[in-house]
């Protein structure tokens, strides 16, 4: 049996949970999100619980059954709380800055790197060497985050680079002369 999938979610107030034509629709009080289900999967709201079934027992269906629970519980997360990713820039002259909707970076190519922020994200620059993506979309934010770290990703040597915030670079010795 799906161990994920079996688990009812909990449906705080905030959140409105609507189930038609195989559409999971949620309003919350950061915004709405609709997830497309698999004709395989059921959904059900009874009281403030929202659970899932399958039609048969096969391994597909139980897959689909627990991939089906994570997605909608992600949803509402984001429609009650949201998602960030913290990104840090670290190397000489090395900075972003947002204008608008277009998050401009400098990271020591000849040209600055300019990514154009994906409608439904907020990207904030606080300090020129830190980058925060928000979101509704658990999906969306990370994409967008691994686009950013994808431009200069952090190199063994001397740590320069775009990294998450709080992930460690195993760093490698360099070059050694010997006489």
């Amino acid at each position: 049996m799906s161990r994920v999938g079996k688990k009812p979610i909990e449906i705080p107030k905030a959140v409105k949970v609507a189930v038609d034509n195989q559409i999971v629709r949620i309003e919350g009080p950061k915004g709405k999100l609709n997830f497309p289900m698999s004709p395989r999967v059921t959904a059900e709201v009874k009281d403030n619980w929202l659970t899932f079934g399958r039609h048969t027992e096969q391994q597909n269906d139980k897959a689909l059954q627990g991939t089906t629970r994570s997605v909608v519980s992600n949803m509402i997360q984001g429609v009650t709380d949201g998602f960030v990713k913290e990104l840090s820039i670290e190397g000489v002259g090395f900075k972003a800055a947002v204008q608008g909707k277009t998050l401009n970076l400098l990271l020591g190519f000849t040209h600055p790197v300019i990514l154009e922020v994906p409608e439904g994200l907020t990207v904030e620059a606080p300090k020129p060497t830190t980058v925060f993506v928000k979101g509704i979309d658990k999906v969306l934010v990370g994409r967008f985050a691994a686009t950013i770290r994808k431009v200069y990703e952090a190199e063994p040597y001397k740590g320069k680079g775009v990294r998450y915030a709080g992930e460690v670079v195993r760093r490698k010795a360099g070059k050694t002369v010997t006489k």
